[in-house]
């Protein structure tokens, strides 16, 4: 079996950096890929803005290699997307809801720009052997009204289209990574290959905490059979409107499903000591201004502190918004917290570190939300705005997250006919 991959919603193509265990970049701006994958296309589309900087810079750090594109995947014809063993990807936590269509044919539609609902079109276009994907944690609670739904519907998806799967929320701090980032990993697998029938052999119990993908790389303590849930929803829902309209369930931050059967369970991580910010902090000196001035580090005291802020809902009806108070910089023995969008701007959530050499309070480098997220230094320095380089970073990954999925993956591979 071929080890070909497309990569969706690629960004700046964390999942390419990781499989393929891409640390540099030559004197031209390429990427020095030193891994087992060929990636044979990329789908890349900002909707909300005519500048593509997330395209720009994968298609400066992969220019030949691949068939990269840059139009709204809705539009693109799933038949003429090149064959494929897996098909990665991140995708937005969005409302998966569905309804049956108004034609009399009575078909199933989903909501318009969800983006699942792309990936499903391809799986059932290409069906490639296996499937990697990512999303925020908050997606097996999705959503607040119906707990699980959205998640209930990809598995039911995943499901008809004949795979089975396995998922674990990872707090990437935990296993040795540089940044307080959780998030959910699914892995899928089609019936047709050998790693479904011998998976099939295991029980959920060894799957979930020894012989899974997730299990060889990210250890967990023994999960005892009897505290995992077993669900059937398949067979318990005619189809997705009805998955849809009345399920209800609570999903753990691991789990398995193969055939009609879902089984979830509570794990505990047996966790490595993590890279921390001292390690990644740059200690030969930054640019001035990075630096605080005293009007920017009296709000930045005001933003960390705690405060009770009397505020009125749309409904007329009066409250008080509350938010508890943070060290007023972060330690630069701990690893980073959750790195967001709105990184290096002036709100709560942007880091201040004491700065190694100067000692002095400053906001992070691009190049340090770089190696926070274990990508290659410069990797965003393609011309786009340093503002985005931040915004690039907060929508990106942990690359050696996935850099460990991939050995498990390459390894299953190369078991294939």
């Amino acid at each position: 079996m071929k080890k070909t991959v497309i990569e969706l919603f690629a960004g700046v193509g964390g999942f390419r950096v990781g499989l393929n265990n891409i640390t540099s970049i030559d004197e031209n701006g390429r990427a020095i890929e030193n891994g087992p994958f060929t990636f044979v296309w990329a789908n890349q589309w900002e909707p909300s803005t005519k500048s593509q900087h997330a395209f720009d810079c994968y298609n400066i750090r992969f220019p030949h290699a691949v068939d990269n594109s840059n139009i709204d995947i809705s539009k693109v014809d799933k038949k003429s997307i090149p064959d494929h063993t897996l098909l990665c990807g991140g995708f937005p936590c969005q409302d998966y809801s569905v309804a049956h269509s108004l034609s009399s044919s009575h078909g199933i539609e989903g909501k318009k720009g969800v983006l699942w609902w792309q990936i499903n079109d391809i799986l059932t276009a290409k069906k490639p052997a296996f499937v990697l994907l990512e999303n925020v944690d908050r997606l097996v609670k999705s959503p607040a009204r119906q707990r699980g739904r959205d998640f209930g519907i990809m598995l039911r998806c995943l499901s008809e289209q004949g795979y089975a799967m396995e998922w674990r929320i990872i707090n990437a701090a935990e296993y040795g990574h540089p940044q307080r980032r959780r998030r959910i990993y699914i892995f899928a697998y089609h019936k047709s290959t050998k790693y479904y029938k011998t998976m099939k052999k295991s029980s959920p119990a060894e799957i979930i905490s020894k012989t899974g993908v997730f299990a060889k790389e990210f250890p967990v303590e023994e999960v005892n059979a009897k505290a995992i849930k077993e669900f059937d929803f398949i067979n318990g829902y005619k189809d997705l409107v009805e998955v849809s309209d009345k399920f209800h369930a609570t999903f753990e931050n691991a789990g398995y499903m193969i055939g009609d059967k879902v089984y979830t369970v509570k794990t505990k991580a047996i966790e490595t000591a993590p890279i921390t910010l001292g390690e990644i902090a740059e200690s030969n000196g930054v640019d001035a201004h990075y630096f605080l001035s005293e009007s920017q580090r009296k709000k930045y005291e005001y933003l960390r502190g705690s405060k009770k802020i009397p505020r009125v809902d749309k409904n007329g009806h009066e409250y008080v918004y509350a938010e508890g108070s943070m060290s007023p910089y972060d330690e630069l023995s701990l690893p980073a917290r959750t790195m967001l969008t709105s990184e290096g701007t002036t709100n709560r959530s942007t880091h201040i570190i004491k700065d190694p050499k100067e000692g002095k309070l400053r906001i992070l480098t691009p190049v340090e939300c770089e190696r926070i997220n274990q990508f290659p230094d410069n990797w965003t320095n393609s011309g786009m705005p340093e503002k985005r380089r931040y915004f690039m970073m907060g929508n990106a990954l942990v690359c050696g997250i996935i850099k460990k999925i991939g050995n498990q993956i390459n390894k299953i591979i190369e078991k294939e006919d």
